[in-house]
């Protein structure tokens, strides 16, 4: 058996210990016989049934369900019930056997058929492939999902959908996240709440832009036009919306597919134009020019979002000195009278130091005035004067050669920074000088020489510091990263990423200013689209001043709930930085920012009725018309007549800006369905940076709130050692595959939707999770275990009918009692783990439940209740009613995470249900409490020992099956008192008997007889130590000492039970006073019928 601390299990090892959950449930499952399987099996040869199984199911019951809509017809039905028996349908989903031994056939017991053998029509075999296609076209006809939106009585939930970009297949990842919302909305919809999903897609934006140039030849792209392109994107994301579209629907999602939210839709783009206006009138929207991340690849701007930090990149950095042409007062007194003074200085951007307009300085550092062998005097952070020694030590003069020593740097004086303020030095490439300044905390000792060579127009920092002094935003590089003629003669046209940084190191390295150039490795911006380096870049864009209204967006952040937690301190840590958000982009394929620049001035105009007149246009045609209409159209009412004055801007908006305002255009603008602020964000982790900051920032400036209640995040999916997924390593598990199977359908199995969602519901999601062929058909083996346990309880209420026979709970035995308060235990369990969003406890939950307490225990032992007696013993009945409390509990509890499972379970209920689909019939209310749970778990105890003893009488041909058993106990205090207690009359076969007899000990060991001994030795003289457990081992885990011996009496051929009291009973031969009635009253019956 397996005992796990689920509760207090780290999260890290969560997912590693679902994985070993499952693997010991195959472990476990495949060494007990009890098991469903074997239920299923029903120990045929007790019962001459020559290894039937369940037996056919009438077409006639299966067809009229009262439950089937009508609507239907027979067609319907036929598709949605499998009218073959059980032995025939999972003999044809069955892989091929090898011919049957001749032989001579078994015969038939003449009691065989009076044995009340499983009726149902739900397949042990999924065949996924085609019967969850039928199901979720069952939701569609019946308009399942629709209806529960009309008919529950709960508030609105709303998970809002954050929109995958529209350019490519669907990967492992999507279907992760899609299915966690899926989850989340289905167990909202069995609440009570009315539910609709609205997914979404991100439909402009450069990757959109990239696809449609790739696949276009050379020629195509000369002719083309802005125009033309947005066609072209529109088509190509609206072709790869409907393809990720079928493939979210195939995992069993459920949402507004009918009415999806792209970016791309007039009246989304319009919504989004109405927040770009709402944030200009509260002055949150300016234009400037200041650095901002520049990708040459893509010839754009780029958002923080926008950018990777790939592993392994290196930089050229070199160390340089610039000379001293007017020291401050206090590095000339410092210096006496030395006059070859220089600055040192490094970087890891050679290609900005044509930019170069100041160094700068930490005020608070100590800095030393140091003099070289060469007579040369340099100025560097007192902390690095050992490193700069090193830097300038020489190379060797033969290749593998020893190294002269570095040099001996004398201390001549120590200052602080912020004496050196003032200081003039001359740039090396250029006649022009600059100013060592005041620097901010970021200069530090950590690295380099603590003193930062500045150019304003490459840097953040650099640009701060820069507006402090009035500095020139001096950016010599085009759009493309090529120098410019600002940069000179001879670096004009150069790559800065290229050749242009090596010209400047030999420029530098000419003019006697290079100290050292060696690489650095450190992380590095790449833009995310092309996979290639970026700049930072001075350039005229749009930004939205964040400084405006950063502490509403941190009060905001502060009421939101984050799961798990950290995620509150990764977004308020970005947020908190952050001064602005540059959102103008120089791409053609988005939404235009709506402004106007006129022709002489270059003053924007940009007001809201200007705005407001683009958004009716947009709203009517989209934004196509920006860059088909001419200004005088385009132009509201009060600047028409001056339309040749006016240009209409070339920017569009940062795509981190279309998504981050779909609350306005789909939370909002749906308002009868849906409820701003929504209910949920939910997204990968990486989206603290981008959707869940955007849809914020966007939010609070437009109005003042956030536009999440909670936001929960997850992981990222790796391969199964834990690798990153890639084609070249070719560890890519896909998603679709998993569902359809591979080529090789032995190898790559079909595995159907609901292994994949039982997948990601088996998983902790806050941390990064795993996948794989091996953990796949792990969890495949979990599924048919649920799957078996759900046929086996239609099967055994094949005759039940609710109405007449439930049995009222005080007139239960014991152990009905206990499985009832287990039910609503595991239930509860179930529903907190939904409440918490923790689904890998729900399917622990469930998963333990069935392989445990239900199918290891009170399943096995229900068999003889269920199968032998007669069909109304009131013993019978009461084991039904926990079947269908069972049924309707595992049903509801799985519904969200494996619905096709579920809803093909509730489509073969036998009875009229009330609601046609499992999803309309609502949370079920277990009010049940805990049952005598502590003898219980004693009497699990006490059987494990007696199947070890058990299993050594097998060994040892003592005994076959169980019921061949006499079981010799020895045990003291309260266990002794409930085995004896158990045991209310001498034979458990009797006729009539109290319903209690279910709880008799001899019908939990499923053996004939249970003795009760004074001592160990008395059991080991009754059954020979071989065949005992505990004489020799000592103390049991249940405190007994049991031996097994072969049972006394005859062996009833009906139920295989040994009693004394098997003869003739009620006209029948070679049965127990139990089956001697059960077997008369089916033979009546038959009777009955044949003269009818």
């Amino acid at each position: 058996q397996v005992a796990v601390g689920w509760g207090v299990a780290p999260s890290s090892m969560r997912g590693v210990l679902t994985t070993l959950l499952f693997v010991a449930m195959g472990t476990m499952l495949r060494s007990v016989s009890a098991f469903v399987p074997s239920v299923h099996r029903l120990a045929t040869p007790s019962l001459g049934l020559g290894g039937r199984t369940l037996r056919a199911a009438s077409y006639a019951r299966a067809g009229t369900r009262s439950s089937l809509p009508a609507s239907w017809g027979s067609s319907g039905r036929a598709r949605l019930f499998h009218t073959t028996s059980m032995k025939a349908a999972d003999a044809a989903a069955a892989p091929a056997q090898g011919k049957k031994k001749p032989g001579k056939a078994k015969e038939d017991s003449k009691y065989s058929k009076t044995v009340n053998l499983p009726e149902t029509n739900f397949n042990q075999r999924a065949n996924a492939v085609k019967r969850e296609p039928e199901l979720q076209a069952f939701w569609k006809d019946q308009k399942v999902y629709e209806k529960a939106f009309e008919e529950n009585t709960g508030s609105k939930f709303v998970l809002h959908d954050g929109p995958p970009y529209a350019n490519g297949d669907l990967h492992i990842g999507h279907a992760l996240n899609k299915i966690l919302k899926d989850f989340i909305n289905r167990y909202q919809i069995l609440k009570g709440s009315k539910v609709r999903f609205v997914p979404g897609w991100d439909c402009h934006g450069l990757p959109i832009e990239l696809k449609v140039l790739q696949s276009m030849k050379s020629d195509e792209k000369k002719e083309l036009t802005p125009i033309k392109l947005r066609k072209k994107a529109a088509s190509f994301a609206k072709e790869t919306v409907d393809k990720q579209m079928e493939s979210f629907k195939r995992y069993g999602v459920w949402g507004d597919w009918e009415r999806p939210y792209l970016t791309l839709l007039p009246e989304y783009e319009a919504a989004q134009i109405k927040v770009f206006g709402e944030m200009v009138e509260g002055g949150h929207i300016y234009r400037g020019r200041k650095p901002v991340n520049w990708s040459p690849s893509s010839r754009t701007a780029l958002a923080e979002a926008e950018l990777e930090y790939p592993e392994g990149h290196t930089s050229r950095s070199l160390w340089a000195s610039f000379h001293v042409t007017s020291p401050s007062a206090a590095l000339k007194e410092a210096a006496g009278g030395e006059d070859n003074l220089r600055v040192a200085v490094w970087t890891t951007t050679p290609w900005t130091i044509p930019a170069n307009l100041a160094v700068a300085v930490n005020e608070r550092l100590d800095y030393a005035l140091v003099k070289a062998p060469s007579g040369e005097c340099l100025v560097v952070a007192r902390d690095l004067v050992g490193s700069l020694a090193g830097k300038m030590q020489g190379e060797a003069e033969e290749e593998g050669g020893e190294r002269p020593p570095a040099p001996e740097l004398e201390e001549l004086a120590v200052l602080k920074g912020k004496d050196l303020e003032g200081t003039v030095y001359k740039h090396p490439l250029y006649d022009r000088e600059s100013k060592v300044v005041i620097g901010g905390e970021y200069i530090t000792t950590e690295s380099g020489t603590g003193l930062v060579h500045t150019a304003p127009g490459h840097g953040v920092e650099d640009y701060q510091t820069g507006l402090k002094y009035g500095l020139e935003l001096l950016s010599p590089v085009d759009d493309g990263g090529l120098f410019t003629e600002e940069a000179g003669e001879a670096l004009v046209g150069k790559s800065v990423l290229g050749d242009g940084n090596q010209a400047v190191i030999d420029m530098m390295r000419e003019a006697g200013a290079l100290i050292r150039e060696e690489p650095y490795g450190h992380k590095y911006p790449y833009d995310w689209r092309t996979k290639k380096p970026t700049i930072f870049r001075a350039t005229d864009q749009w930004f939205a001043s964040v400084d405006s209204f950063r502490d509403t967006a941190m009060d905001e952040i502060a009421k939101v709930e984050f799961i798990p937690e950290k995620g509150r301190s990764r977004i308020s840590s970005m947020v908190e930085g952050r001064s602005d958000w540059c959102i103008s982009r120089q791409r053609n394929w988005g939404v235009p920012i709506p402004v106007f620049y006129h022709k002489e001035t270059g003053e924007p105009l940009l007001t809201k009725e200007s705005i407001e007149h683009v958004r009716g246009i947009v709203r009517e045609k989209g934004t196509d018309a920006w860059f088909e209409m001419d200004e005088s159209d385009l132009l509201p009412p009060s600047h028409k007549d001056q339309a040749d004055q006016w240009v209409k801007g070339k920017d569009t908006m940062d795509v981190w800006f279309d998504s981050g305002s779909s609350w306005a255009g789909v939370v909002q603008e749906r308002g009868e369905d849906l409820a701003y602020p929504a209910d949920m964000y939910l997204e990968g982790s990486d989206q603290h940076r981008g959707w869940f900051q955007s849809s914020l920032l966007t939010s609070v400036a437009a109005q003042g709130k956030a536009p999440y209640k909670t936001v929960l995040t997850h992981g990222f999916v790796l391969d199964e050692k834990g690798f990153k997924m890639s084609k070249s390593l070719g560890n890519v598990v896909d998603p679709r595959q998993i569902i359809e199977g591979g080529k090789n359908q032995k190898l790559e199995p079909a595995y159907g939707a609901d292994v994949l969602r039982l997948w990601v519901s088996s998983v902790d999601y806050t941390g990064d999770v795993r996948v794989g062929a091996n953990i796949m058909k792990q969890i495949s083996d979990s599924y048919r275990k649920i799957r078996n346990t759900l046929r086996y309880l239609l099967g055994n209420l094949n005759d039940f009918d609710p109405e007449k026979h439930t049995v009222p709970y005080d007139e239960m035995p014991s152990v009905d009692k206990w499985m009832l308060g287990k039910l609503a235990e595991v239930q509860g369990e179930v529903r907190d783990a939904f409440e918490r969003h923790q689904f890998y406890r729900a399917s622990q939950a469930v998963t333990q439940l069935v392989i445990g307490d239900l199918s290891n225990l009170y399943l096995d032992v229900a068999k003889d209740r269920l199968y032998i007696s007669s069909p109304d013993d009131a013993s019978r009945r009461s084991c039904q009613t926990v079947l269908k409390v069972a049924l309707e509990m595992l049903a509801t509890s799985i519904a969200p995470l494996t619905p096709h499972m579920a809803e093909d379970a509730w489509l073969n209920i036998p009875w009229k249900v009330a609601t046609p689909s499992v999803f309309q019939h609502g949370w079920p209310a277990l009010d049940y409490q805990p049952f005598e749970a502590d003898k219980w778990a004693a009497i699990r105890q006490v059987r494990d020992d007696v199947n070890l003893a058990m299993e050594k009488a097998r060994r040892g041909g003592v005994i076959g099956a169980n019921m061949e058993a006499k079981v010799v106990v020895h045990c003291k205090g309260d266990i002794r008192d409930i085995i004896a207690g158990s045991m209310q009359q001498d034979s458990i076969l009797a006729y009539p008997s109290p319903v209690t007899v279910a709880d008799d000990i001899r019908f939990i060991l499923l053996a004939s007889q249970v003795i009760l001994v004074d001592s160990a030795e008395a059991v080991a003289e009754a059954c020979g130590e071989e065949y005992t457990v505990g004489v020799k081992e000592g103390q049991t885990e249940s405190g007994i000492v049991v031996g097994v011996t072969k049972a006394e009496g005859k062996k009833c051929e009906r139920c295989w039970f040994y009693d004394e009291s098997v003869g003739e009973h009620e006209g029948q031969d070679g049965v127990c006073p139990r089956c001697g009635h059960a077997a008369a009253q089916y033979f009546e019956s038959e009777d009955k019928e044949d003269k009818e």
